[in-house]
């Protein structure tokens, strides 16, 4: 399914939250995710298929960083629109790819936001943040296992970020598996002793301060 042209409705007041579930909401602390060290370079090394000319990589690039700005802004249906102009420039464009999905996933477009966040860790498969991303929408549609497997994965790509192993102990926890639970957010506890999501959800899942 392609994903729609545009987003709509409350877009053009701004960025929505990021996270349509509270619990969510709560564990990411808003739209921080940042991949500004994805170099296109890099994205083309991977790109199993030609890569544009250089003339049309400076044009991504260039029409990726617009977006980013805007998105920022809030301005999501601008930031919308220069995400798909470098993604037509340049299919391999991991960091518009990303983008533009963080957009969807802010209007509850769930579907196309995993769609580009599949994308673009097929791309970058090293990096961490397309997987929680990922993750997030996955829980907003309740496929719990699906986001759970990109948490375990994520964890391993990046055991250092906080907000992975809090998400990763909300997905465990939706799961019924309380230790894993109790583990991953003992973890963030560590690495963030004032994530309040995460000492709350040691305390629901009955465990104890590691």
């Amino acid at each position: 399914m392609a994903p729609p042209s545009s987003v709509s409705g409350p877009s053009r007041r701004g960025l929505r939250p990021c996270v349509p579930v509270v619990l969510l909401a709560i564990v990411l602390g808003g739209c921080s995710f940042d991949l500004g060290s994805w170099s296109p370079s890099a994205d083309k090394a991977n790109a199993p298929k030609a890569a544009p000319t250089g003339t049309s990589v400076a044009e991504a690039l260039a029409a990726t960083t617009r977006g980013q700005t805007l998105a920022r802004s809030g301005k999501a249906e601008e930031a919308l629109a220069e995400y798909n102009r470098a993604l037509e420039l340049d299919p391999h464009n991991a960091q518009a790819l990303y983008g533009r999905g963080m957009l969807y996933q802010g209007e509850k477009q769930h579907q196309p936001a995993i769609d580009d966040f599949t994308a673009a860790n097929g791309l970058m498969p090293q990096r961490a943040e397309p997987l929680l991303a990922r993750a997030v929408s996955y829980l907003a549609l309740d496929k719990v296992k699906e986001a759970a497997a990109d948490l375990d994965e994520a964890v391993q790509a990046d055991p250092q970020n906080g907000q992975i192993w809090t998400t990763r102990g909300l997905a465990h926890e939706r799961l019924g598996d309380k230790a894993k639970a109790a583990e991953s957010y003992n973890h963030a506890l560590s690495l963030r002793p004032r994530d309040e999501a995460a000492r709350n959800g040691l305390a629901r899942v009955g465990g104890k301060p590691g």
